[in-house]
C-alpha cells in the first residue's frame, strides 16, 4: 500500500458522507484515479471495463476487474481478497457480451439492485455501452449522476499526498532542464523528447519517475499559436520559439510545468509578452489563500491581461493530483471568472497561462498549493523566456 490503511479509511468516510448528501446508496466509480484514491489499485488496465463499488453501509469498497488483472488488485490494494471480484475473459471485446452484464449479476446477488446508484456519467472510461448495459441489467435501480463526487473529495490533499507532489516537482524541474539543454537548432523534436523522458523517468535519487497522463507537449514555431501539439521528427529552427509542457510524476501524483524557449536572437515582442504573462500569473497567485475563491484569482489574473490588452478566452488553471491518461487534471474547478469554489489548505492546482497571437505564442505555468496562510509554489525554476 502506498498510504497507511487509516488514510484509505478516512477517504472512504468522506466519500460516504458525500454520498449521503447526494442520496446515493451505491457508487460505481470507473475513473482510474478514483479507483487508486479509494483502494490503491494502480495498473494499466483502464482501457477496458473496471470499477469499484462503494456501498454506503459496507466497510470496504469492492474492486471489480478482469481475471487477468486480479493479481494486480491483490498486490496494489489494501482490500480483503473477498472484496476483489473478477470477471471472466469471455467478456473482453466479444460484443454483445460485456463486463457490466456480470457486474449487474453481482449487484443483484448482493440485493443492491433496487438502490439509488451513482454513476460517473462524464468519466473518460464510462462508455455509452457501459451505461446501457448496467441500465438494462438493473431495471429496478434508480440511477443518478454522481457529479464527480470522488474527484471533489480528492480536492483537498493529505500531507502525505503533498509530499509526493513535492517529489514530482523535483522531477519536473529535471525534465525541464533537460529540455532547455536538448532543444537546439538542427536537433529533431523527437530526440529532445527522448532526453526529456529520460530525465523524467530517472526522477531523483530517492524516487524514480512515472509515466505522465499527458504526452510531452512541444509546439514549436507557428505551432506555438496552437494548443496540445506533440513532437514530430522535424528539426528545431533558429528564430523560432518552442513551448514545453510536461509533468513530473511520483506514484501517479503529478506536478505539471510549462515554459517557453526561443532559439536565436532576442525577440522583444515575445520577451514583453512573457513578462506580461508572468505578471498576470504572479497577480493571480497573490490572491491564493484559504477563504478566497477561484474567481478572486481569475479576476486578478485577467485584470493584468486587460492592462496589457491581451485577450485570453481559455481557462488559466485547474485542480491537480492523481492522474491517468488522458488527463492530469482532477476535473473539478477551473480558474475562470465566475468559479466560486472556495480555496482550502492543501488544495493543489496548475495555473497555466498560454498566450496565442495568430502565428506565435508563449506559455508559462506554476503548480501551486494553498497553505494555511497563502500559497506554496511546488517548483523553483524561472518563468522568463529562455533564450539560446
Amino acid at each position: 500500500m502506498l498510504f497507511d490503511k487509516q488514510e484509505y479509511k478516512d477517504r472512504l468516510k468522506k466519500v460516504k458522507n458525500s454520498m449521503r448528501m447526494k442520496g446515493i446508496d451505491l457508487l460505481i466509480s470507473q475513473d482510474p484515479a478514483n479507483m487508486n484514491y479509494l483502494t490503491g489499485y494502480d495498473a494499466w488496465s483502464f482501457y477496458y471495463a473496471q470499477c469499484i463499488l462503494v456501498h454506503i453501509n459496507e466497510e470496504e469498497p469492492i474492486c471489480f476487474v478482469r481475471s487477468q488483472d486480479v493479481g494486480g488488485a491483490y498486490i496494489k490494494t489494501y482490500l480483503q481478497h473477498q472484496n476483489i471480484i473478477e470477471y471472466d475473459e469471455k467478456y473482453i471485446h466479444t460484443w454483445p457480451l460485456h463486463p457490466y452484464q456480470r457486474l449487474a449479476e453481482i449487484i443483484k446477488m448482493k440485493k443492491w439492485d433496487n438502490l439509488n446508484i451513482g454513476l460517473e456519467m462524464d468519466s473518460h472510461y464510462f462508455t455509452a455501452y457501459c451505461y446501457e448495459t448496467i441500465k438494462q441489467g438493473l431495471p429496478n435501480a434508480k440511477f443518478k449522476d454522481a457529479e464527480r463526487l470522488v474527484n471533489w473529495v480528492r480536492f483537498v490533499k493529505s500531507n502525505a499526498e503533498i509530499n509526493l507532489m513535492r517529489t514530482a516537482a523535483r522531477i519536473v524541474e529535471n525534465g525541464m532542464k533537460a529540455a532547455f539543454k536538448s532543444i537546439n537548432p538542427g536537433v529533431r523534436q523527437c530526440d529532445a523528447v527522448a532526453d526529456i523522458h529520460k530525465a523524467l523517468f530517472n526522477g531523483t535519487k530517492e524516487f524514480g519517475g512515472d509515466y505522465s497522463s499527458i504526452a510531452t507537449l512541444l509546439p514549436t514555431g507557428k505551432g506555438t499559436s496552437a494548443s496540445h501539439l506533440t513532437a514530430s521528427d522535424e528539426k528545431f529552427v533558429v528564430g523560432e520559439a518552442t513551448i514545453i509542457e510536461i509533468a513530473g510524476v511520483c506514484k501517479r501524483y503529478h506536478c505539471p510545468m510549462a515554459r517557453t524557449i526561443l532559439l536565436g536572437k532576442k525577440d522583444q515582442t515575445k520577451i514583453d509578452t512573457m513578462k506580461a504573462t508572468n505578471e498576470a500569473l504572479d497577480a493571480g497567485i497573490s490572491l491564493v489563500k484559504p477563504g478566497n475563491t477561484v474567481d478572486d484569482i481569475a479576476q486578478k489574473f485577467w485584470g493584468i491581461l486587460d492592462k496589457f490588452k491581451i485577450k485570453k478566452e481559455s481557462r488559466t488553471g485547474y485542480s491537480i493530483g492523481i492522474g491517468y491518461p488522458p488527463d492530469w487534471g482532477e476535473q473539478t474547478f477551473n480558474i475562470l471568472k465566475g468559479d466560486k469554489t472556495v480555496l482550502q489548505p492543501n488544495v493543489t492546482f496548475h495555473m497555466i497561462a498560454v498566450m496565442q497571437f495568430g502565428d506565435w505564442g508563449v506559455e508559462a505555468s506554476e503548480a501551486v498549493r494553498v497553505t494555511e496562510t497563502g500559497s506554496e509554489l511546488f517548483c523553483n525554476l524561472t518563468r522568463e523566456l529562455h533564450i539560446k
